[in-house]
Parts: structure tokens; C-alpha cells; sequence
């Protein structure tokens, strides 16, 4: 890697040398045949060496222990073009080797400092402005580059939902921090192309499109022709992405600066014009391997290396300005070696910048609340109150609903049948009609792009409520929650928040449909990611308080909400008989439910039962055959499975002295996991115990009983519990 770092530097500057002076002209005139005056190469190389030698600056910190792990933009240089074709006001979503895109956005912008910021990011300093030391990002609130990590692909349905929403807010006359003539940019390599998020996200944009909502979305693919260490067949991207129906392609070669200024002009104004998708393939080539110490020459060949060498865009643009008579020889090296005489300054003053030194610090972005703020938003009054009649789990959503649809403009209810049909359980039923297919609308059926729509949107204004229709098939989409949405506000220090209420109809206990797929009861992957709040009410009336408590904690706090409903509840009445009508309840707006507080039902001194969910009026069964043999036992509804009610949890607990707890998930992996630990952990040293499913999809039909916790096993083991 060393060998090539100096290899290019050589290279510039023996090549440029080596050229013969030409005429100078006036650096305001246009070069021949293209739009670009020779001020304006002369920026664009400003920004393309810039990036350069924060790369190689990089490089220099990690080999010496001060910096971190840095993926490089060397070779993709040519991307600065798009940031000159854009305006800095158009929200953009890079690729990790869009490095020169960034410095020409940042300088730009009057007040930001590239070099600092990028290096500040290098070595993780705490001072580093856009994720505060907790990741190298390409980000600025400023500059309106969304920060991305890492990316494989996972920023694609959020750039969809972005452009999506720009155009429904103006529509709707909801705030938008974008001007609503935006362009949104997101670009991405060609490995990354072949995700199947890119090939979902990009299927989306020409789907909208082909329904004529305007998208003005546009794709950028820096082809440099290998992912990591694999290459992309010749043509590749032309093939898969040229011919698309509702996607105009444009493509340049992203080594030769004025062919690709001249195209990414081109795209940018199309999209601006037409506010339809467009894809743009910029040719690039990747110098210096693809990350930290990745030794190319370990799998690549060294004649296909030097080809790429040959290619260096730095260099190209250099050449560009001597042979146009822009600048001399001399001149050239002697900017390029003042951009980096500034980097390297610059990189041992950032060495001195102090670190995140606490969890504490470095959770900032994930504990940052507003509960009284939240409170007064839940409590808001739009129109007079009426009050209701007993609902049923699913009137009492259906309800809730449309009283924030009727309250607030800034709400939109999407999802697949959620419209036209009122959702597969009739849980929206009524309110596409009531209230517009602008705000109540269906999508295509792909829960990335479900889910990336509400990223876009929680970006430009609203509180998104998705529907993913049932529990398993949040795990087609999980990346969205845990790579992009539970991560914005963390590696944005708050600066980007993706606000939104994910409902998902769950759990198991549904008779005469599903199997495993709509019978499913795993939530640990959910529980697993920091920072997600995770809603599951049993009964009516909590079920809207709890709604309208994340809704406000979204549109507040910019909390990413997952909402769990039971379906076997929804349409419940019942509760201990048949015609008793027990387990319908009144939805009231002046309630309000604090995140992480829980439901306790009865005074029992005996036991305590700890469920949620269908375990609740299963427990609250249980609890009433155990007192008719003298057992007293309380029932505690967690309602909040993230965070855990830890306080009333250890309330009730030690109120009765013996715990058991009721878990209608998976015994390995389950909610009961996590309930013994905290327990345990806060002294609590009386009998715990607990019932739980089997580790094991659920079967389809009567077989379903036989893995599923019922009431049989929950009696049995506080019996056991209470006279051992």
C-alpha cells in the first residue's frame, strides 16, 4: 500500500513535468466544446486533490496508530463533478468513495472546513461535527449530506422515501427543511448494485415513478469495476440498469473531468425538470486497494493495477489544466502541494482533539429524551373530545388513527392493503377514503421500500406510521431498522432524526390461518437494537394511549417506534365467558402512558405474573381460578418490551416476594431472558420462575398448541411457585 501511495505521487508529478506550457487563457473563458470555465476546473481540482490527500493522509495516521479504520476515495474522484452539477441545498446520500463529492459540497458552504472535519473523523475525535467521534462519516447538517456507515446498499430505500416525501410535503403544505424543487443524490458502488436493497429500492423509484407520483431521485454508480476483491463482469451495470423502463441512464467516464461534469449536469437537470428517477454510471477506478491495509496485489493482477493508475482522475485533471492552458506545469504541483502541505497540518493538530471517554458520552444520541414534551403532545387537543364506546383492540387502533390523521397534517398511514382495503384485519379500514390517498396510501409489496419510505419521510417533515403486515416479514427488512434507522440520530449527534411509529401485526394464537409466517413470536432481534422503542399493548384502551405516546415521542424525541400488535386480540371481546364483553375497553385521548411504564391488574400478595401481550388475559384467567383456591396472585401487563418497566417490574416483584413470568416468545432468545436478568441483577432474591413457548416455528393448525405457552402451563407453574 505504501508502495502505491508514493507510486501516485511520483507519478503526478513526473507526468505533469513532464508537459510542455501551453498559451494561458483568461480562467473565465470556456474551455472548447464544454460549459466549464477554467475557474471552475481549477475548483474542482481543488476539491479532487483535497480528497486526495485525505486519503493519503489517512493511510499515514493509520499506519502510525493515530487514525482508525478509513475507507479511501482515491480513484473516484471525479465525483466532485456531481457535487458542482447539484445545489448544496439538494440532500445527498454517499457512497463511502465519494469523498471529493463531500469537500466540494463542504466548500460550498460558508463556514465549514472539510479537511478538519474529514481528519476530526479519521481519528475519532470527540469534536468531529457531524457524529461526534463514534464513526467516520461523510455527513454535514450544513452541507445537507445525510451521514451514511458503511454502506451496502441500505441507504438506497431511504434515498426513495427522501424524494418520495420532498414532493408530498409540498403537496400536503407540511415544514420541509428541503426546498421542495430538490434533487435528492444517492450514489453507491457497483458492487453495492447488485444488492438486493439496491435492486428493491431502484425497482421502487421506477414503480412511484411508473404511477406517476413524482420522484426526483438520482442515482449515482461509481463503477470502479471491483467489490473488495471480486470483479464486476465488463458492462455489468450498463446491462442491468440501462434498459430500465422509467429509468433514463446517463453515463461518463468518471476519470475524464469534463465528460463527467458534462453528464452529471445533465442528469441533475433532467431529474430537477422532470422530477422523475434517473441513474447516472460514472467509470471510476479504486487506487490504493479498498480499505486500510488491503494489499492488492494479493488478488489482483498487476497489470490490471497499473491500468488503473493510468487512470487517475487527480492526475487527468491536472493534465486538463496545463494542456487548456489553464495553468502551468509548475503551478499545478505547486497547488497540489499546497493542499497537502494544509492536510498534513491540519492532521497533527486533529491527533490533538480529546476522544469520547464514557458510555455515557458516546450513548448521548440514544438517551436523549423529552418525556414532559412528549406528554404535552400526546395531551394536545385538536377538536373537541367526544367520548367513544367499548373497541375492541382493532376499532380502538383504527380510531386512534384517524384522530391523529384528523388532528396533526404531518401524519401518513402506508403499507401494504392498508388503503383501498383497510389492512387484512381491518385495522385501517375507512381511512384512505376519510382522509385522501395522499395521506392513507398503499405501496408495492416489499418491506424495504415500506420501510425506507418512512425513513425518507421522517427526514422531510412527517410522522410516518408503516405497516409491515405481519411479524416475520420485519425480518426481510431488519438492515432498515437497525443499519439506518435505529443508527441516523447516533452517528448524527441528533442532527438527523428518522421520527416514525412502525405497526406490525404479531404473535402467535391465531386459529384456522397462517403457520409460521403469519404465526410468529420472535422479537429478539428487534429488542437487540439500541435505542428502539418497542410498544405492545393487550387491551383497547392502552393500545391508543400507547400509540399516541409514540407518535409524540417520534414527532418530539425522533424515536423510531415499533408498534406489536396481537392479532389474535384484535377483534377479542371476551374475556372470562363467553357474551362478557370483558376484554373490550373505552379508548380515551386524555390518557396518557409514559414510555416504559407498565399495567399491573389485582393486589395479590402470593404471586406476581409478569407477561404481555396474549399472555395478559391468559394470566388474568389463570389469576382468577388461582383464587378460588386461595391463591392470590397480581397480574403485571409490561406493555413496553424496550425499555423494560424495570421500576414497576421490581415494585411488584418484591410486593409478592415470588415472580412468575409469563412469555409468549421463544424460550431461548425470549423477553423472559432478559426480565430474570434484570431481576437478578437488582437483588431481587425471591423465587423466579417462567413458562414460555417452545423454541420452534409454529406449525400450522391444532399442532400450534402443542409449542404455543397456554394457560394450562401458566397455572401449573404458579401453583408450584406458591407452595413449594
Amino acid at each position: 500500500m505504501t508502495e502505491q501511495r508514493v507510486d501516485l505521487e511520483e507519478r503526478f508529478r513526473a507526468e505533469l513535468s513532464a508537459l510542455e506550457p501551453r498559451p494561458s487563457r483568461p480562467v473565465e473563458q470556456p474551455l472548447e466544446g464544454v460549459g466549464l470555465t477554467g475557474a471552475q476546473c481549477l475548483d474542482l481540482f481543488e476539491s479532487q486533490a483535497t480528497s486526495r490527500h485525505l486519503d493519503l493522509a489517512a493511510r499515514r495516521l493509520g499506519s502510525a496508530k493515530r487514525g482508525y479504520y478509513s475507507i479511501g476515495s482515491s480513484g473516484h474522484e471525479g465525483n466532485a463533478a456531481v457535487a458542482a452539477a447539484l445545489r448544496p441545498t439538494d440532500p445527498a446520500l454517499l457512497h463511502y468513495r465519494s469523498g471529493a463529492f463531500f469537500v466540494h459540497r463542504a466548500r460550498q458552504v460558508p463556514g465549514l472546513d472539510p479537511i478538519r472535519d474529514m481528519l476530526l473523523g479519521v481519528v475519532a475525535a470527540a469534536a468531529e461535527p457531524i457524529s461526534g467521534g463514534r464513526h467516520k462519516v461523510f455527513g454535514s447538517k450544513p452541507a445537507a449530506v445525510i451521514p451514511q456507515t458503511s454502506t451496502i446498499a441500505s441507504h438506497l430505500p431511504r434515498a426513495v422515501g427522501l424524494a418520495f416525501a420532498i414532493e408530498r410535503a409540498a403537496r400536503l403544505g407540511v415544514a420541509c427543511e428541503w426546498p421542495s424543487d430538490s434533487v435528492v443524490l444517492c450514489s453507491f458502488g457497483d458492487a453495492s448494485a447488485n444488492h438486493s436493497t439496491a435492486a428493491g429500492a431502484i425497482n421502487a423509484a421506477i414503480h412511484t415513478g411508473r404511477q406517476g407520483v413524482p420522484l426526483p431521485l438520482l442515482f449515482v454508480c461509481e463503477d470502479n469495476g471491483i467489490g473488495i476483491s471480486v470483479p464486476t463482469p465488463p458492462g455489468w451495470i450498463e446491462q442491468s440498469y440501462g434498459i430500465r423502463l422509467g429509468l433514463r441512464y446517463f453515463d461518463a467516464d468518471g476519470c475524464d473531468l469534463l465528460d463527467a461534469a458534462t453528464a452529471a449536469t445533465q442528469a441533475v437537470d433532467w431529474v430537477r425538470e422532470h422530477r422523475k428517477p434517473a441513474f447516472l454510471h460514472l467509470s471510476t477506478v479504486r487506487l490504493m486497494g479498498h480499505a486500510g491495509s488491503d494489499v492488492e496485489s494479493a488478488y489482483r493482477d498487476p497489470t490490471d493495477i497499473a491500468a488503473d493508475l493510468r487512470r487517475d482522475p487527480v492526475l487527468a485533471t491536472g493534465r486538463l489544466l496545463v494542456t487548456s492552458g489553464v495553468a502551468t506545469p509548475t503551478e499545478v504541483i505547486a497547488r497540489y502541494d499546497e493542499i497537502g502541505g494544509r492536510v498534513v497540518a491540519m492532521a497533527e493538530l486533529v491527533c490533538r482533539e480529546p476522544k469520547l471517554t464514557s458510555a455515557t458520552a458516546v450513548m448521548a444520541p440514544l438517551v436523549s429524551r423529552h418525556p414532559d414534551l412528549v406528554q404535552a403532545d400526546v395531551l394536545r387537543r385538536g377538536h373537541t373530545v367526544t367520548q367513544g364506546d367499548s373497541a375492541t383492540l382493532a376499532q380502538a387502533i383504527n380510531q386512534t388513527l384517524a384522530a391523529l390523521l384528523d388532528r396533526d397534517n404531518d401524519i401518513l398511514v402506508f403499507g401494504e392493503d392498508v388503503g383501498r382495503k383497510g389492512g387484512v384485519y381491518g385495522v385501517t379500514k375507512g381511512l384512505q377514503k376519510q382522509f385522501g390517498v395522499r395521506r392513507v396510501f398503499d405501496t408495492l409489496l416489499d418491506e424495504q421500500s415500506v420501510l425506507g419510505t418512512a425513513l425518507g419521510a421522517g427526514l422531510s417533515g412527517f410522522v410516518p406510521i408503516p405497516e409491515i403486515q405481519y411479524l416475520a416479514y420485519v425480518h426481510n427488512a431488519a438492515d432498515q431498522l437497525r443499519g439506518e434507522a435505529a443508527t441516523l440520530s447516533y452517528f448524527s449527534q441528533g442532527q438527523y432524526r428518522n421520527p416514525m411509529v412502525v405497526r406490525i401485526a404479531g404473535y402467535g394464537y391465531q386459529k384456522g390461518f397462517g403457520g409460521h409466517f403469519h404465526n410468529d413470536n420472535s422479537i429478539a432481534a428487534l429488542r437487540d437494537i439500541p435505542g428502539l422503542v418497542i410498544a405492545s399493548p393487550a387491551r383497547a384502551d392502552d393500545a391508543a394511549a400507547m400509540l399516541r405516546t409514540c407518535v409524540s415521542a417520534a414527532r418530539v424525541d425522533g424515536r423510531v417506534c415499533l408498534y406489536l400488535e396481537p392479532i389474535a386480540l384484535y377483534h377479542t371481546r371476551d374475556l372470562h365467558r363467553p357474551g362478557d364483553n370483558a376484554w373490550l375497553a373505552i379508548p380515551s385521548d386524555t390518557d396518557h402512558i409514559a414510555i416504559g411504564r407498565a399495567r399491573s391488574y389485582g393486589d395479590g400478595s402470593d404471586l406476581t405474573i409478569v407477561t404481555f401481550a396474549n399472555g395478559v388475559p391468559m394470566s388474568l384467567r389463570v389469576a382468577q381460578r388461582l383464587s378460588s383456591r386461595g391463591i392470590r396472585a397480581r397480574v403485571l401487563d409490561l406493555r413496553w418490551l424496550s425499555p423494560l418497566p424495570l421500576d414497576d417490574l421490581l415494585h411488584h416483584a418484591r410486593a409478592t416476594g415470588r415472580v412468575l413470568i409469563a412469555d409468549e416468545t421463544r424460550h431461548s432468545g425470549g423477553v423472559s431472558e432478559s426480565l430474570c436478568t434484570a431481576l437478578i441483577d437488582a437483588g431481587f432474591d425471591g423465587p423466579i420462575t417462567r413458562v414460555t413457548s417452545e423454541d420452534s416455528f409454529i406449525p400450522l393448525g391444532p399442532a400450534a398448541a402443542t409449542v404455543l405457552l397456554d394457560e394450562s402451563r401458566i397455572e401449573s407453574a404458579a401453583t408450584e411457585l406458591v407452595t413449594r
